[in-house]
């Protein structure tokens, strides 16, 4: 089917979510499971351990054993309760990532306890629209000391509807801020697929929502998560990308195949640069990325560069682009937002 498709049901009895667009999975939401780790979004009172010498952080503890890191340990102190929002999963055998600086995020709003003032989204351009929409966001953030961002899925949204949103989560906000009790706990859950799919894939919003037992199925999802489970990807024209996940890094390797030329090792390159985002979006990936592209003059790089940075601009999962290496690779780091694919499927 032609269209932006969002598509919720299960995998392998997992809550799931994909999003095709004209007929192709461009993004995937898999749930953990209930004795996976928390998810991104969860929010907990943690208790201060102790300090992690030379990496300037601190661990905490969390309930039910699990252990946290945080980076900002500045004026912490042992055995401290602390409020931190899970902002990605742990490679195995590490403790969970979080942050001090909490986010309340809904459809339209993200409310900001720890960032004061009201925000409009850059991509909200219309002066019209964003006189309504702050006139909006003041009247429902009257009284309260926290910030608000209003989302660009606001744009057109209706009045009560946007301010609806705003209320819901400045209350959860301000019921989850004002917890005064001192033990490890977990206060709000990170949030599932389906709510994923609802908050974050509304813009543009969807032509369509399928839901159901078979959803997956009638709509090309499972046929398309066949592919998935190799690591060899298609380019056109013979050449190939090789995505593999190692305990270290992530090794992406571009192929031309018969063709070695160096309009083929450029073209190759280009194509790679496209579709890596969708790649390791699809799969789950995230942390250290090592990309070994196909031979190409030097003076070349540059192209391949630009369309790798505008593509990844493109991409909801943060990541930051390093560079080249003095052998030729090129590398970046990508927050570890999802699980890994491989893991989460039989």
């Amino acid at each position: 089917m032609k269209g932006r498709v969002v598509v919720l049901s299960h995998l392998d009895g997992r809550e799931a979510a994909a999003l095709m667009v004209d007929g192709r999975l461009e993004d995937l939401l898999v749930a953990a499971g209930p004795d996976g780790p928390p998810a991104p979004g969860a929010i907990f009172r943690g208790v201060v351990d102790r300090p992690v010498k030379g990496q300037g952080g601190v661990f905490l503890r969390l309930p039910d054993g699990l252990r946290a890191f945080l980076r900002e340990a500045k004026g912490l102190r042992p055995g401290q309760p602390l409020l931190v929002q899970v902002t990605g999963h742990a490679e195995p055998g590490k403790a969970v990532p979080v942050t001090t600086r909490l986010l309340f995020k809904s459809r339209h709003a993200i409310v900001t306890p720890d960032a004061p003032g009201l925000n409009l989204s850059r991509r909200i351009r219309d002066e019209g629209e964003r006189a309504r929409l702050a006139e909006i966001a003041a009247s429902a953030m009257a009284g309260s000391d926290h910030g608000l961002i209003l989302r660009s899925a606001a744009e057109d949204a209706g009045d009560e509807e946007i301010a609806a949103d705003i209320a819901a989560m400045r209350d959860l906000a301000a019921q989850v801020m004002g917890d005064a009790s001192r033990e490890p706990e977990l206060l709000l859950d990170g949030p599932g697929p389906h709510l994923l799919a609802w908050r974050d894939w509304a813009d543009p919003p969807p032509d369509e929502v399928a839901e159901g037992p078979g959803a997956f199925a009638d709509h090309g999802v499972l046929e398309a998560l066949g592919g998935l489970g190799r690591a060899e990807v298609a380019l056109g024209g013979g050449a190939t990308m090789w995505v593999e996940p190692t305990r270290a890094l992530v090794a992406v390797d571009i192929n031309t195949g018969a063709d070695t030329t160096p309009a083929a090792g450029l073209k190759a390159n280009l194509a790679a640069a496209r579709e890596l985002p969708r790649q390791l979006r699809l799969r789950g990936l995230g942390g250290q990325v090592a990309i070994d592209f196909a031979p190409m003059p030097k003076n070349d790089r540059r192209a391949v560069e630009g369309v790798l940075k505008a593509a990844f601009r493109a991409d909801p999962v943060e990541t930051a682009l390093a560079g080249w290496t003095p052998l030729g690779h090129y590398e970046l780091q990508r927050k570890r937002e999802r699980l890994p694919l491989a893991g989460v499927l039989p």
